[in-house]
């Protein structure tokens, strides 16, 4: 009788025959631990609870290796099995009894089932079709050749480990099967963590996987069908009621599954509970037919999952519905009890290790071998067709699956089962090494035509050369920008940002009187691009990979995406849009390399302050006495298990994290723009008001006001601040600045970038951290702080200068101011333009290298006035924005930081 439906039968005999006992608990003197046959759940939650603990401490671990959860699992298994603890006298009979087994079997074969319609939900149909050939025949190679070489290596094996009572035929099936097959779902999960999805390789493999899927598991039924058999007619009127059935399903029943789901509103709104129902009584009413024809009950589920629609992003949101409780207790379990089944004691000879290893080496030669070789006849290079052949080596639990059913139905013994559990361990912890040395990022190849030849125009167009990145001669004008969206509480922030960048149309009619008719018919608006980067964390969930992997739809149903758009249509303003599906830690690589690689002139980033770190009214305590900065104590484990320990993980601190990150990765201007919630000055005039302390970061912050004030309904003021009782030379303003000294002015900021800066991105320390500057770097930032402010700054009109120049500059009020306290003196004028105009925005530089001035002192001072401990937002932002921020001097700040340029 087939196992599903035999270990259910056999738990309602002992429910129906059990007698009473006593339920005192531990007030009689019971061991809770012992196992109780009329109530089996003590045991049974102490049983999942080690389980779970076990496999969660070993992915801490292997995480860091960047090695997928399945191989925590496994070991886990192995190591709570007679491998490891199971050698402990009395762990097996008190921990896992073999009472206990039937209970915990009928829960891991229900997630089991429950798994494979996940695995169901993940095969798109429409992946196949994106290189069916290519994907075919690298399929067919990753089958045909490994199942070869498992049926030559299943006659050696045969004769010196199975017994007679089992049909070499059935042997040998199960050899094959068990090396043609491919885990697709840690398949996907490797293509996503490494970066490969929209690669030539990782489609071709991600199509090939879901091929090679498809064919193992109907080996595998095919194989379970002749073993349950007891003739070869039975198993082929098995394996022809199997086909009937797969067709019904995929055909008539996907259709009124669509109809339902088109009916109910699922498709726009997410499967309604109607719905669920309907699917699951489906997945346990397929699972059921299967398993009493002859074949596992999971070839029923796994149906199912094909049968679902795709349409609206259905199956994604059912595996949402499902997969948290499936990977985190069902799975373990399942691979618990694979690890009570294998032994690695058992491998205890010389000939036994020599059939493991030969298990291993063959079965990497022929899945790398079959592969790359069908690779490499289908057009890739030698580097590509190899990565191709270490991906499609991947094992993983499928082929867990295939050997467990294979030891229930009693082909393999315990010790033949240890030693391809073994082979499957090793070739899924090869993958991500091999793949990651074969196939380096630097030599990857995408499939978008688009974006590799916008990358290669950047690098002709010399996006590292100063036309890319510094002022022209028109002015100081940056008109390609990278927009950061990551949360739709950050997209006021994000479209008021952008709003400030639109050039201003020609044709307004609502130009001040500043600007005079002849200059507006000369005046050359500079054409303004948009770059959206869609930033989708990948967590561990089956879902993210599925979104991951239809990102070239999603792209296009994204509802951040959906908006900028509109918003870009109603300004006139040319968006183009790009969707990343990485890890939170990858967000701030991926930042900067976009933007590199697209020759992004500046960075805009988003970020919402934590509420507590500038609102007196927030602080959990209001003393009298100063808060003291948290102090931070190095955690020396963090480098293996994370930052599990900080305390702070809420929304801000972790965004404050990935705005510093960018800020130390970033080879590009960034530009962060801050809401502090206040909508006082809604619609007023906009002002803008910039202190101006010196260093490349203010120096791109005075560019970046003039580019605002090309609108003519913006104006703004720029206070130079130097700080008395200080040896600083007074920065004079040069009677005229000639074309050739402009001109001269990124060589000079050039120079003044060449800092030795170092920045250090670390879970322990995560503030930017920079090298000490030399007297030569500071006195060559002195003097482009100098040439800057002198040429914006000048009073004398320069004829040479453009006229869109010159009507910017007419809206800026420029002033010098030397105080002991610079900073407060930015807050009391800052206040004072803000009674004139509500809306102010505050520029400032983050200033964290090369700064002119330290205001440690003064800052902290003005924190202690304020109540607040404003540490995080002084790491994010730099000193000179966080005091405006915790004095609530403005309801809008930008920050800005000049781009890293190596030498």
């Amino acid at each position: 009788m087939p196992a599903l439906s035999d270990n259910t039968i056999k738990l309602f005999k002992k429910v129906a025959t059990r007698t009473v006992q006593g339920e005192g608990g531990l007030l009689t003197g019971e061991d809770p631990s012992a196992y109780n046959s009329s109530d089996p759940l003590r045991l049974w939650i102490i049983q999942v609870g080690v389980i779970i603990m076990m496999a969660q401490l070993l992915s801490l671990g292997l995480r860091r290796i960047r090695q997928p959860k399945v191989i925590a699992e496994v070991l886990g298994g192995i190591l709570l099995g007679p491998t490891a603890f199971g050698a402990i006298p009395g762990f097996t009979q008190h921990i896992f009894p073999s009472d206990s087994l039937p209970y915990l079997t009928l829960v891991a074969d229900i997630g089991l089932c429950l798994f494979l319609f996940l695995v169901g939900l993940e095969i798109d149909a429409s992946i196949v079709k994106r290189n069916a050939r290519l994907s075919i025949v690298v399929s067919l190679a990753g089958i045909a050749l490994p199942f070869g070489l498992g049926s030559a290596l299943s006659l050696p094996l045969y004769h010196h480990f199975i017994g007679p009572s089992v049909q070499f035929t059935y042997f040998m099936l199960f050899t094959g099967v068990a090396y043609s097959i491919t885990a697709f779902p840690v398949l996907c999960r490797i293509l996503t963590e490494l970066e490969l999805l929209d690669t030539t390789v990782g489609i071709v493999v991600l199509s090939a996987g879901v091929g090679n899927d498809v064919v193992g598991w109907t080996l595998l039924a095919l194989s379970v069908a002749l073993v349950n058999a007891g003739s070869g007619l039975t198993a082929l009127w098995t394996l022809l009621i199997c086909v009937a059935f797969a067709i019904f399903l995929l055909w008539p029943v996907k259709r009124v599954l669509l109809w339902l789901a088109r009916k109910t509103g699922s498709v726009e709104n997410g499967p309604t509970m109607f719905y669920m129902t309907v699917v699951i009584l489906l997945l346990w009413g397929s699972a059921f037919f299967t398993d009493i024809v002859g074949v596992n009950a999971i070839f029923g589920a796994f149906l199912v999952g094909i049968a679902v629609p795709r349409e609206g992003g259905l199956a994604i949101t059912l595996t949402e519905k499902l997969e948290d409780m499936v990977s985190i207790v069902f799975l373990p379990l399942y691979f618990t009890l694979s690890g009570l089944n294998t032994n690695l004691r058992l491998l205890n000879n010389g000939i036994t290790w020599a059939f493991t290893i030969a298990i291993v080496a063959l079965s990497f030669m022929g899945k790398f071998g079959g592969c790359t070789l069908a690779a490499k006849f289908s057009g890739f290079g030698w580097r590509e067709a190899s990565t191709v052949g270490s991906l499609m080596s991947c094992k993983g639990l499928v082929e867990l699956i295939v050997l467990n059913v294979g030891l229930e139905a009693g082909i393999l013994t315990q010790t033949v089962f240890s030693m391809f559990v073994l082979e499957a361990v090793a070739l899924t912890f090869l993958t991500t090494p091999l793949v990651t040395a074969l196939y380096p990022p630097e030599r990857r190849v995408r499939v978008s035509g688009q974006l590799v030849q916008r990358t290669a125009a950047g690098h002709e167009d010399g996006m590292d050369t100063d036309d890319s990145k510094f002022p022209g001669k028109d002015g100081p004008w940056r008109y390609r920008f990278t927009i950061i969206l990551d949360k739709l509480e950050h997209m006021p922030g994000v479209m008021a940002l952008t709003q400030l960048i639109l050039p201003t149309p020609s044709n307004s009619s609502s130009v001040t009187s500043v600007t005079s008719t002849a200059e507006t018919v000369d005046l050359k608006k500079p054409e303004v691009t948009v770059d959206a980067l869609r930033l989708i964390e990948l967590s561990d969930r089956t879902s993210a990979v599925m979104r991951s992997s239809a990102a070239d739809t999603l792209i296009y149903t994204d509802p951040l995406l959906g908006i900028f758009r509109m918003f870009g249509e109603l300004n006139d303003l040319a968006v183009s849009t790009s969707l990343s599906v990485v890890p939170f830690d990858d967000f701030p690589h991926r930042v900067a390399d976009h933007a590199l690689r697209h020759a992004s002139q500046l960075v805009l980033l988003p970020w919402l302050p934590p509420a507590s770190g500038y609102h007196n009214s927030m602080e959990a305590e209001a003393t009298p006495t100063t808060p003291k900065s948290p102090r931070f104590e190095h955690n020396p484990f963090e480098a293996f298990f994370g930052s599990f320990s900080r305390v702070d993980k809420s929304a801000s601190a972790m965004n404050s994290q990935f705005v510093r990150s960018v800020f130390a990765q970033s080879k590009t201007d960034v530009a962060v723009f801050i809401d502090t919630g206040d909508r006082s000055g809604a619609g007023g005039s906009q002002h803008v008001f910039f202190p101006f302390f010196g260093g490349p970061d203010d120096r791109l912050a005075l560019e970046f006001v003039v580019q605002l004030c090309l609108n003519p309904r913006i104006t703004a003021t720029v206070v130079r601040y130097i700080k008395q009782g200080v040896d600083v030379t007074p920065l004079g303003k040069p009677a005229g600045v000639h074309v050739h000294e402009r001109e001269q002015i990124p060589t000079i900021r050039s120079l003044a970038h060449r800092d030795d800066t170092l920045s250090i991105r670390s879970t322990a320390f995560p503030d930017t951290v920079y090298g000490q500057p030399t007297t030569q770097t500071r006195m060559q930032s002195e003097t482009a702080d100098s040439v800057t402010w002198g040429k914006y700054a000048s009073p004398k009109a320069d004829p040479d200068t453009p006229s869109l120049l010159r009507a910017a500059l007419s809206r800026i009020q420029f002033s010098e101011l030397s105080t002991p306290t610079p900073l407060r003196a930015a807050i009391q004028r800052a206040a004072t333009i803000r009674q004139a105009h509500t809306r102010l925005l505050i520029i400032a530089g983050r200033s964290k290298r090369l700064a002119t001035e330290s205001h440690h002192h003064e800052l902290k001072e003005i924190f202690e006035e304020y109540g607040t401990n404003g540490d995080m937002v002084r790491k994010t932002i730099g000193d000179v924005a966080s005091a405006m921020v915790v004095s609530s001097s403005a309801s809008t700040l930008v920050v800005l930081q000049a781009a890293i340029l190596a030498e």
